[in-house]
C-alpha cells in the first residue's frame, strides 16, 4: 500500500488530487477505514413497525437482516448461516418469526437464536458435538438509532451514535421530527450510477454553486417560486458535528408565514412549533433560513424542497433520504427513500410523494442533471493526467486563508456549528477532511468467532479468548438496553 500522506495533506488544504474520485487503492482503504468505523444508515423503524418485520440492507459487501423480534427489539443480524455460510434471508423485506437457511435447513428465530438443526443427534452427537444452546446469528458490531433512523457501525468500540452525529442532530430534527409520531418512509428506490460515492455526498453537503448552471432549466420551466436559481447565494451553508447542509433565504414574514410559504398546512406548522426547540424555530422565524439539502458523513444525504405540483402557484414540500452505497471506485448504488411526517394529512402525503418523484426520484429532473456531471467527473478522474491535477476546492477563502465572507454571528444564525452566506466550499472541505483523517488512521484488527464446539470462544487476531455469547440473563439485559436505545415497544 503506497503512502497517501501527500494526498491527504492536499485534501486538508482544499486542493483535491483529482484521482481520489476513481482510485482502487484509496477505495480499498475506504472500505476498511471509513466504512469500518463510521456509523452507516441502514433503515428506519417505520420500515419494520411490527414484530417479525424485517428488511435486508448492506454495509458495503456485508449483508444484514434488520428485524424487529417478537419482543419488539430491533436487531441487526449478519446474513450468513453459522454452518456453511449461505445467506439465511434472500428476500429484501418481509415478516417472519424464523429464518431458515435454504442450504442445510438450519433455522433461527428473528432474535437471531438458533432453534433448528436437522439431525442434530445423528450428525453431531447432540450437544456433545455441537452446543446449540446460546448460538445465534452474528450480530452487527454496533447498532443504534436517532429519531427512528437506524445505524450500524462495524466498529464495536465506536463512539455513541449521538456523539458521532454531534450538533448536526439540531438540523436532522427538521427532517425527522415534525410531529410526535416522527416520519414514515416509502421505498427505497434503487439505481446504480457510474460515479464515485463521495461526489454525491459532497454535492448534497453544500454545493449551492452548481444550481444556477446545472439546474437552470428546472427553474426556467417555473417549477419553483424563486424566479432565479441565483437566489441560492442568499441562503447559507452550515457545518456542525458530522454533517452540514444548505438553506434557502426566505422572504420577510412571521414564523407561521415562512413555514406556509414553503407549503406546509397550518396544522403541520402547529405541530412543528411544539416539536422544535426555540433556537430551531428562530433559524426559520428570526433568521429567515429554511433547511434544504444536507449530508451526514460518510454517505447519507437528505433533501428538503418545495416545487409546484399542480397547475397553480401553490408549492408543496417533500423530504427525501438517500444513501450513496459504494460498489467500486467508479460505481455507486443510490438508495432513495421518500420521507413524510407520519401525522401529515393524506392529501399532503400524496402530493408530497408526487413532488419527490418529479424532482429526486430515479427519473427526477434534478437527478438527471446531477448524474451527468458526476459520471463525467469519475470517468475523467481515472486517467493518468488526473494524477497531476489538484482541483481547487477553496471557494470562500482568500489565498492566505482569510474568509471571503465572515461566518454568521449568533445574532444572525441561531443554529450550532459554523454558517456562512453565499457561495463557498466550507462543507465539502469539512467532509473530505474527515475522510482524510479516517483514511490516515488504521483500524483495529477485528475479532473472529469460532462457532460451536465444546468451548465456543471469540478469538481475536491477537489470540485472546472470551465467551462468545452472553449468558441468557446477560443477553436479556443487553436486549432490553438495546430496546431502550432504539425506542422499541417491547
Amino acid at each position: 500500500m503506497s503512502d497517501q500522506s501527500a494526498v491527504l495533506n492536499d485534501v486538508r488544504r482544499g486542493m483535491i488530487p483529482a484521482h481520489i474520485y476513481n482510485d482502487q487503492e484509496l477505495f480499498e482503504l475506504e472500505k476498511e477505514r471509513v466504512f469500518g468505523r463510521a456509523w452507516v444508515f441502514v433503515a428506519h423503524e417505520s420500515e419494520i413497525p411490527n414484530a417479525g418485520d424485517y428488511v435486508v440492507r448492506r454495509v458495503l459487501e456485508d449483508s444484514f437482516i434488520i428485524a424487529r423480534d417478537e419482543k419488539g427489539v430491533v436487531r441487526a443480524h449478519f446474513n450468513m448461516c453459522l454452518h456453511r455460510g449461505m445467506q439465511v434471508c434472500r428476500a429484501e423485506m418481509g415478516n417472519a418469526s424464523h429464518f431458515r437457511c435454504p442450504y442445510h435447513g438450519w433455522s433461527y428465530r428473528n432474535d437471531g437464536r438458533i432453534v433448528g438443526l436437522p439431525f442434530h443427534q445423528e450428525a453431531y452427537g447432540g450437544e456433545a458435538g455441537f452446543k446449540r444452546k446460546g448460538q445465534r446469528l452474528l450480530p452487527a458490531p454496533n447498532l443504534a438509532s436517532y429519531n427512528g433512523l437506524i445505524f450500524i457501525s462495524m466498529d464495536p468500540d465506536a463512539q455513541p451514535l449521538e456523539e458521532f452525529l454531534g450538533d448536526f442532530r439540531f438540523y436532522l430534527d427538521y427532517y425527522t421530527r415534525q410531529s410526535p409520531s416522527g416520519i414514515e418512509l416509502r421505498g427505497p428506490q434503487r439505481w446504480r450510477i457510474k460515479a464515485n460515492w463521495k461526489i454525491g455526498a459532497e454535492n448534497f453537503a453544500g454545493d449551492m454553486y452548481h444550481t444556477p448552471q446545472t439546474h437552470t432549466s428546472v427553474v426556467e420551466i417555473g417549477l419553483f417560486r424563486e424566479p432565479k436559481a441565483e437566489k441560492r447565494k442568499d441562503g447559507c451553508t452550515y457545518w456542525a458535528g458530522s454533517g452540514g447542509g444548505t438553506t434557502y433565504k426566505l422572504p420577510p414574514g412571521s414564523l407561521d408565514e415562512r413555514f406556509r410559504y414553503v407549503g406546509y398546512p397550518q396544522e403541520m406548522v402547529d405541530r412543528m412549533k411544539q416539536m422544535l426547540s426555540e433556537d430551531q424555530l428562530k433559524v426559520v422565524g428570526d433568521d429567515g433560513f429554511m433547511i434544504s439539502a444536507a449530508s451526514i458523513y460518510p454517505n447519507l444525504s437528505l433533501v428538503h424542497n418545495w416545487p409546484k405540483v399542480a397547475d397553480t402557484d401553490q408549492v408543496l414540500p417533500f423530504i427525501s433520504i438517500r444513501q450513496w452505497q459504494p460498489i467500486s471506485a467508479d460505481e455507486t448504488e443510490v438508495l432513495s427513500w421518500f420521507a413524510v411526517d407520519a401525522e401529515a394529512p393524506e392529501e399532503f402525503k400524496a402530493l408530497s410523494y408526487k413532488a419527490y418523484l418529479m424532482c429526486f426520484g430515479s427519473t427526477g429532473m434534478f437527478e438527471q442533471d446531477d448524474v451527468e456531471n458526476w459520471v463525467s467527473l469519475t470517468n475523467t478522474a481515472a486517467g493518468s493526467m488526473a494524477r497531476r491535477l489538484l482541483l481547487n476546492s477553496r471557494m470562500g477563502l482568500l489565498e492566505d486563508g482569510t474568509e471571503v465572507v465572515p461566518a454568521l454571528g449568533p445574532d444572525q444564525f441561531h443554529g450550532p456549528g459554523v454558517a456562512h452566506t453565499g457561495y463557498a466550499e466550507y462543507n465539502q472541505r469539512e467532509l473530505l477532511t474527515r475522510w482524510a483523517d479516517h483514511i490516515e488512521q488504521p483500524v483495529k484488527a477485528a475479532s473472529t468467532l469460532e462457532v460451536g464446539g465444546a468451548e465456543q470462544v471469540s478469538v481475536s487476531q491477537a489470540g485472546a479468548a472470551r465467551p462468545a455469547v452472553p449468558e441468557p440473563a446477560d443477553q436479556d439485559r443487553a436486549d432490553q438496553a438495546r430496546a431502550d436505545r432504539l425506542g422499541a415497544q417491547a
